[in-house]
């Protein structure tokens, strides 16, 4: 049985969130979200999904299509119970890294492939 999993939010890695954030906004209308800072920024979409833009130190912008720097993003999804949520993607094969910043808001996973992942709460 899936997991009831809804796609939330896109983040991004950046060197300037509100420069980029800036770009996005100009580009597609959407409304600034009124906590962005010079760490991170996002925009809010009418059908609820949001879109990030987070600081990284020395951020390396991708190299496409060149694979040596390759895409910076994750995905956040959003569930009713995290513990739950948890223990199903760990069933499926996703890791959990040690470090976990979110405390209870959120948890982060990679895929089997590694690439990094959120659960949230609503």
């Amino acid at each position: 049985m899936p997991l009831k999993m809804k796609l939330t939010a896109i983040t991004l890695d950046c060197a300037d969130p509100l420069a980029l954030a800036a770009f996005y906004q100009q580009a597609t209308g959407l409304e600034p979200h009124p906590k962005s800072d010079a760490e991170f920024a996002g925009l809010n979409s009418p059908d609820g999904l949001f879109i990030g833009f987070q600081r990284v130190d020395d951020y390396r912008a991708p190299n496409w299509p060149d694979q040596s720097v390759p895409q910076q993003s994750h995905l956040d999804f959003e569930v009713d119970d995290l513990d739950e949520g948890e223990a199903r993607l760990l069933e499926l094969g996703a890791g959990k890294p040690d470090h976990q910043p979110g405390g209870e808001r959120w948890r982060v996973f990679t895929d089997p492939a590694g690439h990094p992942f959120c659960l949230v709460t609503g």
